[in-house]
């Protein structure tokens, strides 16, 4: 029986080495697991989502602002998805609402803060992928500069995305025309966006017609999941009562986050695979197969990762099969 398994899982690994269309994304997935890349998803989830908190603070103290005198436009937002935010939401029905320039400063500052930490991260898991070694990234001072440049770069502009997808998803008193316009204006918004992302958030020089295919996949995967959470607010949670209505809008951003980040790396992950040919992979789930070229390649770039003194060099012996 095992001897029988064991040409099946033979079979199959041959055949998906000799058929590019399956033997391209069990590399990505390979590489992406090699590369842990569960984990750089969960780091970069875990300082966005921090920063939606001071993003928060400084929504309601804007707010306090901007509605002081227009009772209108309060009850517009109100009957909107942001009425369902947590803290905006509550503050917004009850109309206690009211600027604090100390609020603003500070939920400002702590925004930053976070947001330079999810940047730092998406740094970081960029590197790994790439398989830059630690004694070629940006020191301490120098990265953490990089990270707000890009931050106030990048963030703008996923602002801007999610604004645009926010109008195609819940926006009931809007055409269908627009609906579609704005849809489609957010993929074209999340492409630049995600392109620059790439590109930058690397320390390594990488073409850019090189990470085109990433950005437009991971364009589409992030407009699916806008569409998807301005759904879920606008329909489910609108009908939720406070208490539960809070821990669905919690566990759901913190859901959407993981998820988006999961699609960018999984994107940049793709652009490794293709730029640097490292398919087809040995498929060693279940029982090692001998190792191919670009087995050789991949795991060589893994291990090289580790170097961090300049003088350091790591050697990486891995036994091919001849082709």
């Amino acid at each position: 029986m095992d001897a029988c398994v064991g040409r099946l899982y033979n079979r199959f690994d041959s055949f998906q080495q000799r058929h590019g269309w399956l033997a391209f994304p069990l590399a990505v997935r390979q590489k992406y697991s090699e590369d842990q890349g569960g984990y750089l998803a969960a780091t970069i989830a875990y300082y966005g989502f921090f920063s939606i908190f001071p993003l928060l603070l400084v929504a309601t103290t804007t707010l306090g602002f901007v509605l002081r005198g227009h009772p209108a436009l309060e009850r517009r937002i109100v009957g909107s998805a942001l009425g369902q935010f947590p803290v905006i939401g509550h503050e917004l029905h009850v109309r206690s609402l009211h600027g604090d320039a100390f609020a603003l400063v500070f939920g400002i500052a702590a925004a930053l803060w976070a947001g330079m930490g999810a940047v730092l991260a998406a740094e970081n898991a960029m590197n790994q992928l790439w398989g830059v070694p630690f004694k070629h990234r940006p020191d301490f001072f120098r990265a953490r500069a990089r990270a707000l440049v890009l931050l106030l770069l990048l963030g703008g502009g996923v602002l801007a995305a999610t604004a645009l997808a926010g109008a195609g998803s819940v926006g009931a008193s809007y055409g269908v025309a627009w609906k579609v316009a704005s849809i489609i204006a957010s993929v074209c918004l999340d492409f630049v966006v995600f392109w620059v992302a790439l590109r930058l958030l690397t320390a390594r020089s990488v073409s850019w017609s090189n990470l085109r295919g990433g950005a437009a996949a991971a364009a589409l995967a992030y407009e699916a999941l806008q569409l998807l959470g301005g759904y879920y607010v606008g329909h489910t949670l609108r009908h939720a009562d406070s208490l539960y209505g809070t821990f669905g809008l919690v566990l759901g951003l913190l859901s959407f986050i993981y998820l988006a980040a999961h699609a960018l790396l999984l994107a940049a992950e793709g652009n490794v695979v293709a730029v640097r040919r490292l398919w087809p992979r040995s498929f060693s789930v279940v029982f090692e197969q001998p190792a191919t070229r670009a087995d050789q390649v991949a795991l060589t770039q893994r291990g090289k990762i580790e170097e961090r003194r300049q003088d350091e060099h790591v050697q990486i012996d891995i036994p091919v099969e001849d082709d």
